[in-house]
């Protein structure tokens, strides 16, 4: 039974056999000339918004009054005379309503199913194999290394680890994954910064100009003061380009550590720390410009290698007329982009497309998906073009636009730290706000949303603040079951349990909730909104305050009490379930 019981969607097992019943019962029809031999028509099964009129309905009269050339009451009627017996189902009855609607009512036994599935299953409630394995890359956070993390960062590594998550649930390889930008003009940039800082310990500020593109921030500060602690003066008579190359070198490997304990802090485990360097220092930038040219996607201009651009990402979207100059408009090949320049240095772009290429004919993922700022929403079409141009399948690759975040208190946005006068990054966020409720607000809502981050509602300890009401109803059933056990009342377990006995409308509305829970998984992994497991949490845990203020547990005869309490145990896994998907505490005492 456990194993059948298994990887199981309730919700699309009814939407499925429902579907299957009318076909049989449509086909029968005809059989029985009823109805007039036609091919069967496309018709949806769906949850109707109200279940008061049946628990699934369907449009299947309507879709096929044109078909069969008959008012859709008379095909209705028709299709029901004509329904198998539901007795072996998951359903009790069918009706017709109105103008040839047609209603199915869930039996009572589909009820205890998913009451009972709930509690056998514990901790594997909601996983599928929806995914078949499916082997599938997340990029997500990829901060550059040459600085602390901004509060995108904290919206990125909440949205990409919970999407990882759900995908994992949804029964799909997941690998969770970090590029680290440890090669390019961001680096050379932050060698200078830090070779500014420390001549400058050494021979004042005034003697020595700051780069006006460098990073100006207090770590570059405290990172060349580290360095000069450990060396001295040693490098203070080297030529630039030495001291550049060491200081950088010295300074990459500490920033990233730290980018290491933020995310850990965080509770984001990574199973690949992807380093930039080593497409450079492998030679895979060079194989996939050498696939490229003999696939004639490049050619040479200038001095340097341009890879056709727009050839590739119009597919995708983007547009060759949409810039203009002097003289009127761009051609397609000012438009295209370089991937080598004249002094033989390779752009990022060219960077990015072996990187991706690693991931695809390397290391074999079927899918990838990238989470980026917003700002980024441009380079989707050229990435995803420049997939096709090398020979994979530009749709295999998607890209999750994150939008940005506001950070509120007091109504008021905030952009400085009253401690620090800086910009709040991550780390000091996570000193602010409790972990457990930074993760869930910055998945209250899809990607592509923007959000306002407010930190007055994030360190509340009340029903206001989402996380703490869903922990609420989890602590709630706990207490619930210490209690009676206190009193004498313990629950035997929903397989000694008559679970038929729950037929309260709050106790199949909250079974109902319950069973939606796989589904909802999937949808978050089709979707890639992770914000589906935060909203779904939120509406069980209302549910179940509804259920908990209407039937009474304690004060039932001992066989509906067992059965409520086969429900509250229900709900108190699949609640567990959702949190711990999204790596927030699961409390049993609040």
């Amino acid at each position: 039974m456990y194993e059948e019981m298994k990887y199981c969607d309730p919700k699309q097992f009814i939407l499925d056999e429902a579907h299957e019943l009318l076909s049989k019962a449509l086909t029968a029809a005809m059989q029985q000339g009823t109805l007039p031999e036609r091919e069967l028509p496309e018709f949806i099964t769906e949850i109707p918004g109200d279940v008061k009129n049946g628990d699934v309905a369907s449009n299947l009269a309507m879709a096929s009054a044109r078909v069969f050339g008959m008012a859709p009451r008379k095909i209705a009627e028709a299709v029901v005379a004509a329904m198998p017996s539901l007795e072996s189902s998951s359903f009790e009855r069918i009706e017709i309503a109105g103008p040839g609607f047609i209603n199915l009512f869930l039996s009572a036994s589909w009820f205890s199913g998913v009451v009972f599935s709930a509690n056998v299953l514990g901790k594997d409630y909601g996983r599928t194999e929806y995914g078949r394995n499916q082997k599938i890359n997340v990029e997500f956070v990829s901060a550059n290394p040459t600085g602390p993390m901004h509060l995108g960062n904290a919206r990125g590594g909440a949205l990409g680890d919970c999407l990882a998550a759900a995908l994992d649930w949804a029964g799909y390889d997941v690998t969770r994954e970090f590029l680290i930008n440890d090669a390019g003009n961001q680096v050379v940039k932050f060698g200078k910064s830090l070779a500014a800082r420390y001549l400058q310990i050494y021979r004042g500020e005034e003697a020595v100009p700051f780069p006006e593109d460098g990073y100006q921030g207090d770590d570059i500060k405290e990172l060349a003061k580290l360095f000069s602690e450990k060396y001295g003066d040693r490098f203070v008579n080297e030529d630039e380009e030495t001291l550049r190359r060491e200081i950088a070198a010295f300074g990459l490997p500490h920033n990233i550590h730290a980018l290491k304990d933020d995310m850990a802090k965080y509770r984001v485990t990574y199973d690949v720390w992807f380093s930039e360097t080593t497409l450079h220092e492998s030679g895979a930038i060079q194989d996939v410009l050498k696939k490229l040219a003999e696939r004639g996607a490049t050619y040479e201009k200038d001095g340097a290698i341009w890879y056709r651009s727009m050839k590739y990402a119009e597919k995708y979207g983007a547009n060759k007329m949409s810039r203009k100059g002097m003289d009127g408009e761009v051609t397609e090949e000012e438009k295209d982009e370089v991937l080598v320049r004249a002094n033989g240095i390779p752009t990022y772009f060219a960077a990015d497309i072996a990187y991706h290429y690693n991931k695809f004919a390397v290391r074999g993922f079927e899918r990838a998906i990238d989470v980026w700022g917003a700002d980024h929403h441009g380079h989707v079409a050229r990435m995803k073009g420049a997939m096709d141009a090398i020979g994979l399948d530009g749709e295999k690759l998607d890209i999750v636009l994150m939008q940005f975040v506001r950070l509120m208190k007091d109504g008021q946005p905030v952009k400085m730290s009253k401690r620090t006068g800086k910009a709040i990054g991550l780390a000091e966020l996570l000193d602010e706000v409790p972990i457990d409720s930074a993760r869930f607000l910055f998945n209250m809502r899809e990607p592509g949303s923007t959000i306002d981050f407010d930190m007055d509602l994030a360190i509340k300890k009340d029903s206001d603040n989402p996380v703490y009401y869903v922990q609420y109803a989890h602590a709630r059933i706990c207490s619930i079951l210490k209690k009676l056990a206190e009193e004498g009342i313990v629950f035997g377990g929903a397989e000694n349990a008559d679970l038929s006995l729950l037929t309260e409308p709050a106790e199949r509305d909250l079974i109902r909730m319950i069973a939606a829970f796989p589904g909802e998984i999937i949808s978050a992994a089709k979707s890639y909104d992770p914000a589906r497991i935060t909203r779904y949490a939120t509406d069980l845990a209302t549910q179940y305050h509804k259920f908990y203020n209407s039937c009474r547990v304690k004060d039932a005869d001992d066989a509906l009490c067992q059965a409520r309490l086969s429900l509250c145990t229900a709900t108190k896994n699949v609640i567990s379930n959702a949190l711990t998907m999204m790596k927030i505490t699961v409390p049993e005492s609040m």
